[in-house]
């Protein structure tokens, strides 16, 4: 492979090694629907903020998407509070909502239909530098507190889920952020070493790039639908021993 392969091979490590400990949480909390509006709502403020600023800047799409998905994660972590057996649907009707928000967004300005598939499916072989080192920065922060107290108060995972998604979608696209989420974390819900299930992760998001790479075909997809075959395939393996 090309030398310039190695800043999406890097994107994609770090957005495994930045969503997985997240994905977790989301698992045992029970909020499965936050990973889709928290980064839907991310997309539709980029979608808006091109509306507003008819200007391309890696500056203003990332605070216009930490601002969307801090303001929604905070949302959730309200609504959660007050409303905890209606969550889900609660978190499903905002994801709609933000949904539909980036829809509206989009059909309202020239290049707004491109943008908006663009975050839903980037094409990672794209990706630029700024949003890898802002990856790499978010997974060695996470890494560090994902085994501390900290970590499991409310406070500090949604402002941390707000943050990551908010970097993770305009680098990787929504798609593969949710899989990125979800996928290797049913993986350690059956009880397989964290490491092991972030390799096993970024092993089958290098077969999904490879196979972009041979057929020709977008990256993000591929990537996504590689992972999430992976993922499922957790549920047809005995769950790991773990020893005393």
């Amino acid at each position: 492979m090309q030398d310039w392969l190695a800043l999406p091979i890097l994107a994609l490590l770090a957005g495994l090694l930045a969503l997985t400990p997240l994905g977790c949480q989301v698992l045992r909390r029970g909020v499965v629907f936050i990973d889709l509006a928290v980064a839907q709502a991310a997309t539709a403020a980029v979608i808006w903020i091109h509306w507003v600023i008819d200007l391309d800047s890696f500056w203003w799409d990332q605070l216009a998407a930490s601002t969307g998905a801090l303001g929604v994660s905070l949302l959730i972590a309200s609504m959660t509070r007050r409303w905890p057996s209606q969550r889900e649907a609660l978190i499903g009707l905002l994801y709609v909502a933000t949904a539909c928000s980036a829809i509206l967004g989009a059909s309202s300005h020239p290049h707004g239909k491109e943008k908006l598939m663009q975050l839903l499916a980037a094409d990672v072989l794209w990706v630029n530098t700024s949003s890898v080192l802002a990856l790499v920065l978010c997974a060695l922060v996470i890494t560090l507190l994902r085994q501390t107290r900290s970590f499991q108060q409310d406070t500090v995972f949604y402002v941390l889920f707000a943050l990551t998604t908010s970097l993770a979608v305009p680098a990787i696209g929504l798609f593969l952020v949710f899989s990125c989420l979800i996928a290797p974390a049913l993986w350690i819900e059956r009880g397989h070493g964290h490491w092991t299930v972030c390799l096993g992760a970024w092993a089958a998001a290098l077969v999904g790039l490879l196979s972009s790479w041979l057929t020709d075909t977008p990256s993000g997809p591929s990537i996504g639908l590689a992972l999430t075959l992976w993922g499922m395939m957790s549920l047809f393996f005995p769950r790991a021993v773990r020893l005393p």
